[in-house]
């Protein structure tokens, strides 16, 4: 039986080149850049492992925090975060060891329930792009059943490229759309920034015709505001026309 709904959700599924890398900072950021172009934006950490507690007791998930602070569309944490672990490992290690069960069918009825606080999604998922979720049920599955084009966080430190084009092949060969990729300053060590931008420039852009949304560079502070900055306002228009 699919698990596809009858009606498609818009927006995008945001993935990334590893776990990380700034997936969380870029959806944020891209929260506010659509919310800026009128849209209204829900954005949503589909899973999420590894929580603190707070002084008054409350476990809270830092990504979950981010986007929810980045939202405003009135949305709770939990509908931002609609299926959390406490210990920072592999989903399906997490919800091990708290003898929970990852729902197939649950986790995409929340995700849709919360895509429906707006008229514009923002998934990200976890980890990579194949991260398990279930024995038979990973993150690229996620990706397929939620029917959404793609966006590719990649994370430039030692290894981006290979990890880039590993990832853009494995999406591509799911059948999904890869709508655009963005460049996240990871590691602020990374030597020869310009020469692997200009590969994966090569590669992505002119290569699979897949633009890049745009470079952010290591902030000081990496507000969601500061992040939409960085982000090419005509090609994200450009993706809300495709």
């Amino acid at each position: 039986m699919s698990t596809k709904a009858s009606h498609p959700l818009h927006g995008f599924f945001i993935t990334g080149t590893d776990t990380e890398i700034g997936k969380t900072c870029i959806t944020a950021g891209l929260t506010r850049a659509f919310d800026g172009l009128g849209r209204y934006v829900t954005p949503i950490k589909s899973l999420a492992a590894g929580q603190t507690q707070t002084a008054d007791g409350v476990w809270v998930n830092e990504d979950v925090a981010l986007l929810h602070a980045a939202q405003t569309q009135g949305m709770t944490m939990d509908e931002v975060g609609p299926l959390q672990f406490r210990e920072p490992c592999a989903p399906h290690i997490a919800a091990k060891l708290e003898g929970r069960a990852i729902d197939r069918t649950a986790l995409l009825a929340a995700i849709r329930r919360s895509a429906s606080k707006g008229d514009f999604a923002l998934i990200e998922g976890v980890g990579g792009f194949r991260v398990p979720l279930t024995d038979d049920w990973d993150t690229a599955d996620l990706a397929v059943d939620l029917a959404m084009p793609v966006v590719l966080v990649v994370g430039l430190r030692l290894g981006c490229i290979n990890h880039a084009l590993l990832t853009a092949e494995a999406v591509l060969a799911r059948g999904l759309r890869l709508a655009g990729w963005v460049a996240n300053t990871a590691d602020p060590h990374q030597p020869h920034v310009a020469d692997n931008l200009a590969a994966l420039h090569a590669r992505l852009d002119q290569g699979l015709s897949v633009p890049c949304w745009g470079h952010v560079p290591r902030l000081p502070d990496p507000s969601p505001a500061a992040v939409a900055a960085h982000l090419q306002q005509p090609l994200l228009l450009n993706a809300l026309k495709a």
